[in-house]
């Protein structure tokens, strides 16, 4: 209930209040929670699509931090009502952080082991359940790589590889079968021409 009651409060508060900071803070806090059904992790999905506090957010202590552990929830789940709500955090998480690399200012902020380690495990994610948080993994992957000194770095961390030529073989697959690229998230193909800049990169 107090979760619930912090992410209502948390709708009317922007970041033009003075108590911006100490709502992330309590979001960050929250996020502990693990029986909170994707209710906090959705507020930070939403907070980061407003341009104006992404780089604000990308800063605050221990965010970064936060959404890369909500991406490896899944992790851990024992249970599949644990599962079905760590798949919803980390999607969520996932999509906070493709919201963040939409910022070129935060581009080299977020390319760090956490968030790296968070991308390429939501960009593996098997099945149909992982489908939104892959592609939104690739696309943060590639905002970042927009970057060019992140490339290096990307390109070595363990499993990027691998896990980006995957999410190329899916992509040839659906083209293979002509299914549009737009027709499941609305995404067009972008692990091809990732997988190539980080590659050139090594």
């Amino acid at each position: 209930r107090a979760t619930l009651a912090l992410t209502k409060l948390a709708n009317s508060i922007t970041i033009k209040m003075p108590c911006w900071d100490a709502l992330l803070d309590a979001l960050i806090a929250a996020s502990q929670c693990t029986v909170s059904d994707g209710i906090v992790s959705a507020m930070f999905r939403v907070k980061t699509r407003s341009e104006e506090n992404r780089t604000n957010m990308a800063n605050h202590p221990r965010l970064l931090e936060t959404l890369a552990q909500l991406c490896l929830r899944t992790k851990d789940a024992e249970t599949e009502a644990a599962e079905k709500a760590a798949f919803k955090d980390c999607e969520n998480a996932t999509k906070a952080i493709a919201h963040l690399a939409n910022e070129p200012i935060n581009h080299k902020l977020i390319c760090n082991k956490q968030i790296l380690a968070a991308l390429v495990h939501g960009s593996s994610l098997a099945g149909q359940a992982g489908m939104v948080t892959r592609d939104a993994a690739i696309l943060a992957l590639e905002r970042m790589a927009m970057e060019h000194s992140n490339r290096p770095m990307m390109a070595r961390y363990p499993g990027m590889l691998v896990s980006i030529a995957q999410a190329t073989e899916r992509e040839m697959n659906e083209e293979l079968n002509g299914i549009p690229a737009s027709s499941v998230t609305g995404q067009p193909r972008l692990a091809k021409p990732l997988l190539m800049s980080l590659l050139v990169a090594m």
